[in-house]
């Protein structure tokens, strides 16, 4: 992976979080894929289960936010992006997260680690 492929899965993802259902998530995570919600969280592990918990966390895809993303390291299949996703308008919540994004040969991520950050 490079900076501009992570660049493009970040993008996608957002995208996906924007489209209905949840096929999509195919395109973005492996059969086997792991996601991990939290540092103490329990992975959610397999495709049919990481979808599960997307339907369950989103407000749906007309969810109103904004998400920008900075690329801070790329290494192998190793990458680590600073993400703020900022909900509602006006804005009622916001995160600044890490993702840890491991990926597989063919681009899709096989683990995924989110360690988010709230406002005191």
């Amino acid at each position: 992976m490079d900076r501009k492929q992570v660049t493009g899965w970040v993008a996608a993802y957002e995208q996906a979080w924007r489209t209905p259902g949840t096929e999509v998530l195919a395109t973005l995570f492996t059969e086997a894929a792991s996601y991990l919600q939290g540092p103490y969280r329990t992975p959610v592990i397999g495709l049919p289960a990481i979808a599960r918990m997307w339907e369950v966390e989103r407000d749906g895809p007309a969810e109103v936010f904004h998400l920008t993303s900075e690329i801070v390291a790329v290494e192998g299949d190793t990458a680590v992006a600073r993400v703020e996703v900022r909900y509602g308008d006006p804005v009622e919540q916001e995160y600044r997260d890490l993702w840890i994004m491991r990926f597989a040969e063919d681009g899709r991520c096989r683990s995924f680690e989110e360690w988010p950050f709230q406002p005191a």
